[in-house]
Protein backbone atom coordinates (compact mmCIF):
# COMPACT_ATOMS: atom_id res chain seq x y z
CA UNK A 1 0.00 0.00 0.00
CA UNK A 2 1.84 3.48 -0.85
CA UNK A 3 0.20 6.49 1.02
CA UNK A 4 1.12 9.87 0.09
CA UNK A 5 0.64 13.50 1.28
CA UNK A 6 -2.38 15.48 -0.97
CA UNK A 7 -0.06 17.68 -1.87
CA UNK A 8 1.77 15.30 -4.12
CA UNK A 9 -0.81 15.15 -6.51
CA UNK A 10 -0.57 18.79 -7.35
CA UNK A 11 3.09 19.16 -6.71
CA UNK A 12 4.40 15.53 -8.41
CA UNK A 13 1.46 14.62 -10.52
CA UNK A 14 3.93 12.83 -12.84
CA UNK A 15 5.56 10.41 -10.27
CA UNK A 16 2.00 9.71 -8.40
CA UNK A 17 0.65 8.40 -11.86
CA UNK A 18 3.94 6.56 -12.52
CA UNK A 19 3.83 4.72 -9.34
CA UNK A 20 -0.04 3.93 -9.85
CA UNK A 21 0.62 2.38 -13.46
CA UNK A 22 4.01 0.36 -11.72
CA UNK A 23 2.10 -1.10 -9.01
CA UNK A 24 -1.74 -1.28 -10.18
CA UNK A 25 -2.28 -0.67 -6.79
CA UNK A 26 -4.26 2.18 -5.55
CA UNK A 27 -2.43 5.13 -3.91
CA UNK A 28 -4.04 6.77 -1.31
CA UNK A 29 -3.64 10.33 -0.38
CA UNK A 30 -3.44 12.19 3.16
CA UNK A 31 -4.61 15.32 4.04
CA UNK A 32 -2.95 16.72 7.32
CA UNK A 33 -2.45 13.04 8.22
CA UNK A 34 -5.99 11.90 7.63
CA UNK A 35 -6.64 9.50 4.56
CA UNK A 36 -8.82 12.17 1.95
CA UNK A 37 -8.26 10.26 -1.43
CA UNK A 38 -7.75 6.91 -3.45
CA UNK A 39 -6.39 7.16 -6.40
CA UNK A 40 -5.42 4.39 -9.22
CA UNK A 41 -5.11 4.39 -13.15
CA UNK A 42 -7.83 3.60 -14.92
CA UNK A 43 -6.76 0.05 -17.01
CA UNK A 44 -6.49 -1.11 -12.85
CA UNK A 45 -9.48 0.29 -12.13
CA UNK A 46 -11.52 -0.94 -14.94
CA UNK A 47 -10.09 -4.42 -14.07
CA UNK A 48 -10.67 -4.28 -10.11
CA UNK A 49 -14.55 -2.97 -11.79
CA UNK A 50 -14.98 -6.02 -13.43
CA UNK A 51 -13.79 -8.14 -11.10
CA UNK A 52 -16.51 -7.13 -8.48
CA UNK A 53 -19.09 -7.28 -11.35
CA UNK A 54 -17.96 -11.08 -11.95
CA UNK A 55 -17.98 -11.49 -8.30
CA UNK A 56 -21.65 -9.72 -7.95
CA UNK A 57 -23.14 -11.94 -10.47
CA UNK A 58 -21.62 -15.03 -8.80
CA UNK A 59 -23.33 -14.30 -5.38
CA UNK A 60 -26.82 -13.23 -7.56
CA UNK A 61 -26.53 -16.81 -8.93
CA UNK A 62 -25.75 -18.37 -5.70
CA UNK A 63 -28.71 -16.37 -3.87
CA UNK A 64 -31.13 -17.57 -6.77
CA UNK A 65 -30.31 -21.16 -6.66
CA UNK A 66 -30.38 -21.39 -2.95
CA UNK A 67 -34.12 -19.86 -3.53
CA UNK A 68 -35.22 -22.52 -5.39
CA UNK A 69 -33.78 -21.32 -8.84
CA UNK A 70 -32.71 -23.26 -12.00
CA UNK A 71 -28.78 -24.58 -11.50
CA UNK A 72 -26.52 -24.81 -14.38
CA UNK A 73 -23.79 -27.20 -15.28
CA UNK A 74 -20.46 -25.33 -14.88
CA UNK A 75 -20.02 -24.65 -18.85
CA UNK A 76 -23.66 -22.86 -18.46
CA UNK A 77 -22.50 -21.06 -15.45
CA UNK A 78 -19.38 -19.81 -17.44
CA UNK A 79 -21.19 -18.78 -20.51
CA UNK A 80 -23.81 -16.94 -18.58
CA UNK A 81 -21.00 -15.17 -16.86
CA UNK A 82 -19.27 -13.89 -19.46
CA UNK A 83 -22.54 -12.50 -21.41
CA UNK A 84 -23.49 -10.59 -18.60
CA UNK A 85 -19.64 -9.18 -17.88
CA UNK A 86 -19.78 -8.49 -21.87
CA UNK A 87 -23.05 -6.62 -22.18
CA UNK A 88 -22.25 -3.81 -19.03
Amino acid sequence: MTIMASADIRLKYNDVVEKCKESGEPIYLTKNGQGELVVMDIESFEKREQELRAQQLVLESYAARLAGGKEYSLEESKNLILKMIESK
